[in-house]
C-alpha cells in the first residue's frame, strides 16, 4: 500500500519583528517534527507488512505440514481442547478438520482416562510421554502410538501439548514383514549349506563306492565259501542219519577233507563279520557326514566329527596325500555336529585341491585348547594363499578355482556357520608355508590334556 502523501499546511506571512522570526522558527521545528513522525510512520506501516507477510508465510507452511503429514498430529491447548489436526487424522476419523477444532481430545480416543491422565503426566514432568491408544475411527478403532509433548510459550510457559502418533498396526506390518524376510534369509542359507555339502558329497561318491566294493566283495566271496561247506556237510549228516558205518564216516569225513573246510568255515564266518562290519562303519559315517545338523545344538566331539569329514573327502581323492592328526584325541563342543562337518569337509577340500599334483603332498589337522577355546588348525604345505587377496577369501562367491570349479561360497558358508557356534574361522597368524585355516569353538566341557 503507498503511503499518502502528508497534508499541505498553510503557511502564514513571513513576518519582519524579531518576536515574528521567533514564531517563524518554532513553526519550522513543529513542521520537521511533524515530518520525521510521518517518516516513522511510513516505516513501521512497511515493518507491519513485512512482518503480517510472514505469519502468511508461516500460516501457508504450517497448513501445508498438517496437510501432507502421513502420521496423526495434534496441537491441544492447555485445558486438553483441539487446536489443529492434520489432515491424515481428520481423514481417519472421517470428519473435517475444521468441525474437530474446539472439541475435547481425550473424546478422539476409545480411552479417554488414559488421555487425560497422560496429558497431566506430561504437564508435571514436563517431558515426553509415550503411551499406545486406540483411536475411535470408523469402523474400527486403530491402535495408535502416541507421544505426548509439552508445548510453552515465549515466556517457557505450559501453554498446551502436542500429540504426534504411528500406527501400531502397520509397525506390526512391518516386523512381520521384517521377521518373514529374516525367516527366510535363514531357510536360503540352510538351503545354500545343503547345496554345498551335497556338492562336497558328490566329490566322494567315487570314493564311497571303492569302500563300499571291497568289504560288501569280501561277504559275498565268504557267502558262496560258505554254501560249498554246507552242502559237505549235509552229505556228511545225510550218511550219518542212514546208519552208515563208522568206518564209512571216517571215510567220507576224510574224502570230504571236513576237517580243513570246519577251519576254513570258522575264518570265513569271521572275515564274512568283519566286511558286514566294515559297511555298517561306512554307512555310519555316511549317515553322521549327511546329516543336516538342523536341530537343537548338542554336545559333540570335534576331534571324531573332523576325522570322519576329512577321511571321506580324502577317500574321493585319487592320488597320496599324506593326512597326519595332532594334538587333542578328544575335545568337546556344542554346536550341530553335520554344520561343522561340512566346514571341515571345505577346508579339507579347498587343501587337497590346491595339491593336486604336487609332489610330497601333505595336510595336518591339529586339535588343541586356548583357554576355553577348542581350536582345530587345517594346514597343508601348498603354495599358499596371496597376500592381495587374503582380506577376500571369505566374501561370498569369491573363489580362486577356474570357471567351473568353484562357486565362492564354501569359505563364506563356513565362516558363517562359525559365527553362529560363537566362535571364528580365519587364517592362520605368521603361517610360514602353505595355507592353514584355524576353526575356533567353545568348549563344552573341560577336555582332556591338550
Amino acid at each position: 500500500m503507498e503511503p499518502s502523501p502528508p497534508p499541505l499546511i498553510p503557511r502564514a506571512p513571513m513576518p519582519t519583528h524579531p518576536d515574528d522570526r521567533m514564531g517563524d522558527q518554532a513553526w519550522a521545528d513543529v513542521i520537521q517534527a511533524m515530518d520525521r513522525t510521518y517518516a516513522e510512520l511510513v516505516q513501521h506501516q512497511e515493518r507491519l507488512e513485512a512482518q503480517n507477510a510472514e505469519l502468511e508465510s508461516m500460516r501457508g507452511f504450517l497448513e501445508s505440514v498438517f496437510a501432507s503429514v502421513s502420521d496423526i498430529l495434534l496441537v491441544v491447548s492447555r485445558s486438553g481442547t483441539v487446536e489443529q489436526v492434520s489432515h491424515s487424522l481428520a481423514d481417519r476419523l472421517q470428519q473435517d478438520a475444521g468441525a474437530l477444532r474446539g472439541t475435547r481430545a481425550a473424546g478422539l480416543f476409545c480411552d479417554m482416562a488414559g488421555l487425560s491422565a497422560a496429558l497431566e503426566d506430561c504437564r508435571s514432568r514436563r517431558a515426553p510421554v509415550t503411551l499406545e491408544l486406540e483411536l475411535a475411527a470408523t469402523p474400527d478403532p486403530m491402535p495408535y502410538e502416541l507421544v505426548i509433548s509439552p508445548r510453552c510459550d515465549e515466556r517457557g510457559r505450559m501453554a498446551g501439548y502436542v500429540l504426534a502418533g504411528r500406527s501400531v498396526g502397520e509397525l506390526r506390518h512391518a516386523y512381520q514383514a521384517l521377521e518373514r524376510s529374516h525367516h527366510e534369509l535363514k531357510a536360503m542359507q540352510g538351503q545354500m549349506v545343503r547345496n554345498e555339502k551335497l556338492a562336497s558329497l558328490g566329490r566322494l561318491l567315487a570314493g564311497v563306492a571303492h569302500e563300499l566294493n571291497n568289504p560288501i566283495s569280501f561277504v559275498y566271496a565268504n557267502a558262496h565259501a560258505l554254501e560249498r561247506y554246507a552242502t559237505k556237510f549235509e552229505t556228511y549228516f545225510d550218511r550219518v542219519t542212514a546208519g552208515a558205518s563208522r568206518a564209512d564216516l571216517i571215510a567220507l569225513r576224510e574224502e570230504l577233507r571236513l576237517d580243513r573246510d570246519l577251519r576254513n568255515m570258522r575264518e570265513a564266518i569271521h572275515g564274512a563279520r568283519d566286511g558286514a562290519e566294515r559297511v555298517r562303519d561306512i554307512v555310519a559315517d555316511l549317515r553322521r557326514l549327511s546329516a543336516g545338523g538342523d536341530g537343537e545344538m548338542t554336545s559333540f566331539d570335534l576331534v571324531e566329527v573332523a576325522r570322519v569329514a576329512a577321511d571321506w573327502v580324502k577317500r574321493g581323492r585319487a592320488g597320496g596325500v599324506t593326512l597326519r592328526r595332532e594334538g587333542c584325541e578328544s575335545l568337546m563342543v556344542t554346536g550341530r555336529a553335520g554344520h561343522i562337518q561340512q566346514v571341515v569337509m571345505n577346508l579339507v577340500q579347498n587343501a587337497l585341491d590346491v595339491l593336486d599334483g604336487q609332489p610330497d603332498a601333505a595336510l595336518c589337522l591339529r586339535h588343541f585348547t586356548q583357554g576355553d577355546v577348542a581350536v582345530l588348525e587345517v594346514s597343508d604345505n601348498g603354495p599358499g594363499i596371496a597376500p592381495d587377496v587374503q582380506a577376500t577369501i571369505f566374501d561370498p562367491f569369491f573363489t580362486t578355482k577356474p570357471v567351473g570349479q568353484g562357486t565362492g561360497l564354501g569359505l563364506s558358508i563356513s565362516h558363517k556357520i562359525a559365527e553362529e557356534h560363537g566362535g571364528n574361522l580365519r587364517l592362520c597368524p605368521e603361517q610360514a608355508g602353505g595355507a592353514c585355516f584355524r576353526l575356533e569353538l567353545p568348549l563344552s566341557q573341560a577336555p582332556g590334556a591338550s
